[in-house]
């Protein structure tokens, strides 16, 4: 099971993070400043680091710049509100990994993520995902009921990705929030169930289950 280091002061993101990539079975550890971070980062117990650059104590950008010199194999994320194409540039060139701007998907993350752990003589990534008559063409990014292609949203799409991924589990209106639509995404509103009602009218009736009380399965 992959360890994860969070270097992340929002609380409200570093929680979020957290939980979903632990829901996904990673086991995730939060650090809010950077001092501290640094020191986790060098102890060689965590697969891949999520940074932020605007942290307390030591900015993200020296703690990327120690951990390519000292811990040049941790994956590094850089995962920040700074946008501009130099802090894009000075992150890569710098040694991250990956580099991410904020508001962000925590699906996009979490497929980083899956990405920069991968091992080079690991499997390539699954190109279809199949259920019944429905199948997902993850690399066209088109779906099929049978031979027919249904035209879906983009937001639509990765819905029925993950709940096709997860076949068998239920997946909570919570879970599905945050992996579809991101952290900064309302947690009281009725768009996973209105969603839901897309998916069903264009794949199948019968593709998702409704678990009263808990969420939303495909069998």
């Amino acid at each position: 099971m992959s360890r994860i280091l969070i270097v992340e002061d929002e609380d409200r993101i570093s929680s979020f993070l957290a939980k979903g990539l632990k829901a996904e079975g990673f086991t995730p550890t939060v650090v809010t400043d950077g001092v501290t971070g640094l020191d986790y980062a060098l102890t060689g117990e965590f697969d891949l680091m999520v940074l932020d650059i605007g942290l307390p104590g030591l900015d993200g950008f020296r703690i990327l710049e120690r951990v390519s010199a000292d811990r040049p194999t941790l994956p590094v994320i850089v995962l920040t509100a700074r946008d501009s194409v130099t802090d894009t540039v000075a992150a890569l060139e710098g040694g991250a990994a990956d580099y991410m701007s904020k508001p962000f998907k925590f699906g996009e993350l979490l497929a980083r993520v899956r990405l920069r752990l991968r091992s080079p003589g690991d499997a390539a990534p699954q190109e279809d995902l199949s259920v019944g008559p429905v199948r997902i063409d993850l690399r066209r990014r088109r779906a099929y009921v049978g031979e027919r292609e249904v035209e879906l949203s983009a937001r639509e799409l990765t819905l029925a990705e993950v709940l096709i991924r997860n076949r068998g589990l239920v997946l909570s209106r919570e879970q599905l929030l945050s992996q579809v639509w991101g952290y900064d995404f309302d947690p009281g509103s009725n768009v996973v169930d209105v969603y839901i009602g897309y998916l069903r009218k264009k794949l199948g009736a019968r593709l998702i289950t409704t678990v009263r009380g808990l969420g939303y399965r495909v069998d």
